[in-house]
């Protein structure tokens, strides 16, 4: 019953185990709830923040990894790597735990889906390429979709010449 529960909802507490162990009519400490769940390879763990992705996002991502699932190594070394992210400042970023295995910190039972707005935080965008990093650059309003191109326009191909790596 403990590891079922268990994969069926990895925030399960040691206290809700006991508590629904109490009411099946059987005794067990949070150690013993621990031990058992250690000896079938889970640990407890924080659960892994990952960005909230929309099912076209994720289908769009696959779709990319399936068309240069082959591609050479060299080609690589032409791409120059772009995202924003967000640094919380004030708030509560409080964790989750989660009961996983390891390895398996990304899978979407084991996470935190983030979302990037929201007061009290850093707005950053970045690029880096296989020869080192680029611009780093504060946004300092609610990113758009037109914001995000004039990011593009004035700070990625700067970059680019910096590295060497003009397209």
């Amino acid at each position: 019953m403990i590891i079922r529960t268990v994969s069926k909802n990895p925030r399960t507490t040691r206290g809700d185990l006991v508590n629904d162990l109490q009411r099946a009519g059987t005794k067990v400490t949070k150690a013993t709830i621990s031990n058992t769940l250690h000896r079938q390879g889970l640990k407890s763990c924080s659960a892994r923040r990952v960005p909230l992705l929309k099912p076209v996002h994720v289908q769009a991502c696959l779709k990319f990894a399936r068309e240069h699932l082959d591609d050479p190594e060299e080609d690589w070394e032409n791409v120059i790597w772009s995202d924003e992210t967000k640094i919380e400042l004030f708030g509560k970023n409080s964790t989750c735990r989660v009961w996983r295995r390891k390895n398996a910190e990304l899978h979407p039972k084991n996470t935190t889906p983030t979302v990037k707005h929201g007061g009290g935080n850093v707005m950053l965008w970045g690029c880096f390429s296989t020869k080192g990093p680029g611009r780093l650059i504060r946004v300092k309003e609610r990113m758009n979709g037109a914001m995000y191109r004039e990011i593009l326009s004035e700070n990625l191909l700067p970059s680019a010449r910096a590295l060497k790596r003009e397209t």
